[in-house]
This record gives C-alpha cells, structure tokens and sequence, in this order.
C-alpha cells in the first residue's frame, strides 16, 4: 500500500481542538510551545479556550491550523516506521503539508501564514467579499455562471465532484448564488468567511505576499509536496515560493490533486489535523481510497496499526 498525507485549511479550528491528544502526546503541545514563540502570544490558549474569540480571526486561525496539523503530524511521526509517498494541503494546509517536508521550518511557517492571514484581511475589508459554496453542478456549468455576472466573483476551489467554491466581491457574490440555484444547482451555501480567498481580489495580498518570500530561504523537500495550482511537484526554490504566491490568487485544484495522487499509486490518504472535512471531499472524488481522519488517540491508533 501507498499512502499519502493531507493537511486541512481554514474552516476546520475549534475551540478546544487536540484536547485529547495533547493530553497523552507532549509533542502537540511542544509544536504550539514553538509556534507561541513566534507569534509572542500563548496560541495554545487560543485554540483551547478563546477568551477573546480571536480563533476564527484569519491571522490567527492560520498559524492555530497549522500547528496543529504539525503537532498531529510529528505525533504519527514519532511512532510510525514509514513515510508518506506524498504530502499535499488543501489551501492554507499546502503550508503545513511543505513544513512536514522539511521545506521551511516550523518558525518560517508560522511567521508566513500569521503575515498571509494579515495580507489576506487587508486587500478585501471586511464585508466587501464573500464565498459560497455551489452543490450539484458540473465545474463548467459553475465557471459559466460566474462569467455572465457583472463584478467580480470566480470558481475558486475545485473541491470534489458537484461542490465548487465561488468567491468574489459580495454584490456578485449574491448574484451568482442567485444564479447557480437558477441554473439548476441543488444547494447554494453561504460561507461565514472574512476575505474572499483564491480570487483576484487577492492579488494585491499575493504581491505583498511575493515580497515576504524573496527574504526567506527554502530547503530541499525531503518528502514531495503538491501544490494546489499547477497539481505538480516543484523542485526548486523559486518554484515553490511562485507555486505559494498564485495559490492566493488562483484555484485549488483538490479533485486533480487526489487523482493525480491516486494515478501514482497512492491508495491510502490520511487526513492529519482537526476535522474530517478533506476525508469528506476525499471520499466523493474516490470511494475506493482508504481514508482515515487523525485528530485523537483512537485515530492515531487507527493510522499508526493501518501504516
């Protein structure tokens, strides 16, 4: 058997994630000790209680979501005697998939994605973008709809088959909804988000974003990584840093992702981090693929007798 690992974006934070497997696994909260560092305030007490609500803020929920998925992966790590044949994230989770490789450390990806989450926040102001999420309808057929409205609003993430993320200005944003349900889709689902993620509006985040990056230094991956725009391996430094500024901006291609995997030999997927949402997408690009979510002692015992 081949496996791979994923990692998941924003959208699967809650309050109280890891719980469980902090209290049995000292690395989780050794991982979050470290981010916390970076950050100069305790992330650990974020993400286990919130005081402030700051959780679902998009420059916290960032490094929260990838600390914790290195705290799971570092964990299966730490016990399991194989190495995944690939590492892949779903948006923000493409971060953590290159610091499980080995390509930026822990503290580069932390200060990286606390700065995207800043960047992403400040090119739309709140209210002014939106994202929904389009059920039932081809990919094209989602394409189409949002090029006959006026604005800004564009298909953004191809999550698996009949569900497609648009995001835009908001005004088009509701159009298009509008317009989706007319054209046949069989749900339309507003997402509670605070920028409009993967569309053009993102650009000027994304060249900020470039400039971030042209001070940081990379090293070899020591696992391969997908990226989320082109479905490819990059193997240069440059290419990942230009892979990681047109995610901000462009698609994320999930369906390829998985199938590109699967086409390698890949049959076995395990979702490292809180929530199963890339299980749910997984299963509905291929059901034939083992999947296992790992986010307590049960699963990591499930993943750890499956590897």
């Amino acid at each position: 058997m081949s496996y791979a690992f994923v990692f998941p974006g924003q959208g699967s934070q809650s309050v109280g994630m890891l719980a469980e497997l902090a209290a049995s696994n000292p690395i989780v909260q050794e991982v979050f000790a470290e981010a916390s560092a970076v950050l100069g305030y305790d992330l650990w007490d974020v993400v286990q209680n919130d005081a402030d609500g700051k959780l679902n803020q998009t420059d916290v929920t960032q490094p929260a979501m990838l600390a914790a998925g290195i705290a799971v992966y570092r964990t299966l790590m730490s016990q399991a005697e194989t190495a995944p044949a690939y590492l892949a994230g779903h948006s923000l989770g493409e971060y953590t998939a290159l610091v499980a490789s080995g390509v930026m450390t822990l503290a580069q990806g932390i200060e990286l994605v606390a700065e995207r989450g800043r960047l992403m926040q400040s090119a739309v102001p709140a209210g002014q973008g939106g994202m929904a999420a389009v059920l039932g309808m081809e990919d094209d057929a989602v394409v189409a709809v949002c090029e006959g409205v006026d604005g800004i609003v564009e298909a953004v993430n191809f999550n698996s088959p009949g569900q497609v993320v648009i995001a835009g200005n908001k005004d088009a944003v509701d159009i298009a909804m509008a317009a989706a349900t007319e054209a046949g889709a069989s749900r339309v689902v507003p997402l509670a988000v605070s920028v409009p993620s993967h569309c053009s509006l993102m650009k000027p985040a994304a060249d900020a974003l470039e400039l971030k990056l042209a001070d940081m230094t990379f090293a070899e991956a020591q696992i391969p990584v997908i990226h989320n725009v082109n479905v490819a391996v990059s193997v240069s430094e440059e290419e990942i840093k230009q892979a990681l500024v047109k995610q901000l901006y462009q698609p994320v291609q999930w369906v390829k992702t998985v199938e590109a995997m699967k086409a390698d030999g890949v049959d076995n997927l395990l979702e490292l981090g809180p929530g199963k949402v890339l299980m749910g997408l997984n299963r509905r690009i291929d059901r034939k693929m083992g999947m296992i979510a790992v986010y307590d002692d049960a699963t990591l015992e499930k993943a750890l007798s499956s590897l």
